[in-house]
Order: structure tokens, then sequence, then C-alpha cells
């Protein structure tokens, strides 16, 4: 079994870093007009906002639910405000007791909003609390145990509650039917990122032109976070250089030393697309056997690792196993052997 890899540490890894809580501070936008991108979300939720506030009423639920690094908390954040709701941040393995979530709830505070990120990781006892609470604005209290147990209602004020996810998938459905507003967030397209890029750019003083933006637009992985990682290391290496601008060229120079590969692919990536290439033909092959070749969790591979290359088309999830693409054949350069399976063709 080989060494098990370190995820945490990758420059383009969605999932957030000390660096990042530190940095992105300063970044986040705070109202729909400075979140940029996932254009047609947000003019739902201005609607949903602007009907709210016609009727006097707080923001219904919404479940927030897509790929790490996307903007779920900041987007939570800006309906809170765009709402007029003080919010407060949590997360679902935070509580440990239901009387942790009952004191959360129960909080006296007039038109307010809950975050719960990773709310799919909420304890299935915890979670049958939140029902009433967020149907009927109540929470059922029981005073003792066994023959002497006595119930009470505790009413409410109304909140909204926002959950994050990224394994939608793992949300049970009684919960999940309880958000009246579902909002999937994507994978950010090149010329969107190149814009958050330039805004991150000129917030943190650094000079950049739009062929530097798009050159670490386009290795960023589809995800902000990523590319406000990769522009500060961007920004040492022009530092150190002597350049006052990221130009393409210094984009380049910098992520190359880095080892960000043109399609934002690390050395990890690279990895594991190669693994299927030379001990697998190509595909198809188990997850569980990758899982063991590689020395890492079943759930790593699959979180961390495979949506961006499916996005990227790089890789393909079949009934059969895994299989690489003839553009990751392309894309390392490398030629199936006589016999290969699978994806066997560059063509």
């Amino acid at each position: 079994m080989g060494d098990a890899m370190d995820h945490e540490d990758r420059l383009t890894a969605a999932a957030e870093q000390t660096e990042d809580r530190r940095a992105d501070a300063s970044l986040r936008p705070h109202s729909l007009d400075e979140f940029i991108g996932q254009e047609e979300l947000k003019e739902n939720l201005r609607v949903f906002i602007s009907a709210a506030r016609q009727r006097g009423e707080v923001l219904d639920h919404v479940l927030l639910h897509g790929p790490p690094g996307l903007g779920k908390t900041t987007l939570a954040q800006i309906l809170a405000a765009e709402m007029g709701l003080e919010i407060r941040l949590t997360s679902g393995p935070a509580f440990s007791s239901p009387a942790e979530l009952i004191a959360l709830l129960s909080e006296q505070a007039d038109r307010r909003a809950i975050f719960i990120d990773e709310i799919h990781r909420l304890n299935r006892v915890l979670e049958e609390h939140l029902y009433p609470a967020m149907e009927d604005w109540r929470i059922e209290l029981i005073i003792d145990k066994g023959p002497n147990a006595r119930h009470f209602n505790l009413q409410l004020e109304p909140f909204t509650l926002i959950g994050a996810t990224t394994r939608a998938g793992l949300i049970t459905s009684a919960l999940r039917s309880r958000f009246g507003i579902v909002c999937h967030l994507d994978f950010y397209p090149p010329g969107d990122l190149a814009v958050i890029i330039t805004r991150s750019a000129r917030i943190l003083g650094i000079g950049i032109d739009e062929q530097g933006a798009h050159e670490i637009a386009r290795r960023s992985r589809g995800t902000p976070r990523a590319a406000n990682r990769l522009l500060r290391r961007v920004r040492d290496f022009a530092q150190v250089a002597g350049d006052s601008i990221i130009t393409g060229e210094v984009a380049d120079a910098g992520l190359t030393r880095l080892g960000v590969d043109k399609l934002g692919l690390e050395n990890l990536d690279r990895h594991y697309l190669r693994l299927i290439m030379e001990h697998f033909g190509g595909g198809p092959v188990g997850i569980q056997n990758l899982a063991v070749s590689l020395g890492e969790e079943q759930d790593t591979l699959e979180d961390v690792i495979e949506p961006f290359l499916i996005q990227a088309g790089l890789l393909q999830r079949t009934p059969r196993g895994r299989e690489v693409t003839p553009a990751a054949w392309r894309h390392l350069e490398l030629e199936p052997r006589p016999g290969d399976q699978g994806r066997g063709s560059t063509q």
C-alpha cells in the first residue's frame, strides 16, 4: 500500500485552510450585487427576499448544496444581511447533545438566521428537534424520565434556518422537505473566476492584468477559494522576482513552479489518473481497488479527487468502475498499451 496522500494542504483544494480563514474575511462580498457568479441562483434569491420583505416575514428556510469552496457560507451571511437578520454560524458536528441545539434555537432574538454548515452530519436524534422548530416555531422539552416525565412546548421567535452541505444525498428526505428554498451552487466558469481574482487583487493591493487573472482562473478548478489561494501564492513569486504586475507570463511561471498545470491538476490528481492508466489499463476499475492502491479512504477519493476530474472530462464513473477518458491520456501525454481496456483510444 502506498503512502496516504496529503490532500489537506493542496493549493487547489476546495476545503478551507487556516490561511483562507484569515485572508477571506477581507475578500468576502457583503451583498448579492457584490457576489460574483451563480447568476440564475442570485436572481431567484432576490425574488424570494423581496417577497418575504413585502409580507413582513422571515425568509423561508434555505438549503445550499454543492462542492466546497463555492461560497455557501458567504451566501448565507449575505442572505441574512439582505433580510436584516442577525446570524449565528455553527456546524452539524458541533452539537453533542439535544440541549445544545435547543439552547441555540431558543435564544431570545428577534428576526434571526441560523446557519448550520455540514448539516448532513447532524445527529439524527438532534434532527428530530429541528422538525417542529422549522415548521411551527416550537420545540418540545421533556423534563424528567419515565412515568414522571413532563412534556412542554416552548414557542420560538420566527427564524430562517440556512443549511449547507457538500453531500446533499446524505440529508434525510424528512429534513430536506422542510426547506422551502433549495439552491445548488455549481463550479464557476473561468470568466467569473477572473472577475473574482481581479476584485481580490484590488482589495489586496496586488497589480494584475487581464491575462494574469485569466491564467490563474483557468487553473483554479472552478472554485473561488482555490482562485484566491493561488493568487496569494503567485503574488509571492512576483514580489520576490520584482514584478509589480502579475501578467499571464508571471502567473504561468509561478503556477508551474507550484505544480499546478494548465487544467489546474496537481501531483495528487495526476498520480490518481496515472494509477488507473498504468496499473489498470485505463479502467474500468473499482473505487475500492483505487483506495487500497493509493492508501486513501474511499470517501476522500469521491469527495476530494474525483469531482473536478469528472467535471473536467478526464474521468468517468461507470457501473463497472472508474475509467479515464481520451482527454486524460492526451493531457498526461501517455499512450495506452495494446490490450488496454475501456477508454483505450486517444482519438
